[in-house]
């Protein structure tokens, strides 16, 4: 028996809209994830980019569940050097870059390889509700 190897056409990429309004942060990235990858598809492989693209809106309002989490939600950053070593807390991340936020989490979702940083440029976040890929035709999303 052979290995079957699915054709996958990129011109035949599906869009997908999710707002964050009020959703927890880690069910969207899962879920995001999935769909990036092409799990959600019945022809998934896992060498193969067979997902779709993911428009996210609202960035800004996603939430963490925990009453202290996000104070204590940290994110840090290491330039290399000795005290190099920077801490930024998740709500002073949604202050200053609420896409970023997101982004990080589905970004560690991904294989770390050449597929997944391939995986990764189908995601668009925006902070407000406003995007500019309607003309693509996404459809909604929803999560659960």
């Amino acid at each position: 028996m052979k290995t079957f190897i699915p054709r996958i056409d990129p011109d035949k990429k599906d869009w997908h809209v999710l707002d964050l309004e009020n959703v927890t942060l880690g069910r969207a990235a899962c879920k995001v994830a999935d769909i990036l990858r092409g799990k959600n598809k019945p022809i998934f492989t896992p060498h193969l980019d067979c997902g779709d693209h993911v428009v996210v809106i609202n960035a800004e309002k996603v939430r963490v569940n925990g009453k202290n989490k996000p104070e204590n939600l940290r994110y840090y950053k290491y330039s290399g050097y000795p005290g190099g070593l920077r801490t930024t807390t998740f709500a002073e991340m949604i202050q200053k870059k609420p896409e970023d936020v997101f982004k990080l989490a589905v970004r560690r979702m991904l294989p770390k390889n050449r597929l997944g940083r391939k995986i990764y440029k189908k995601l668009h976040v925006y902070a407000g509700d406003k995007h500019p890929h309607a003309s693509q035709k996404p459809q909604e999303l929803k999560l659960f």
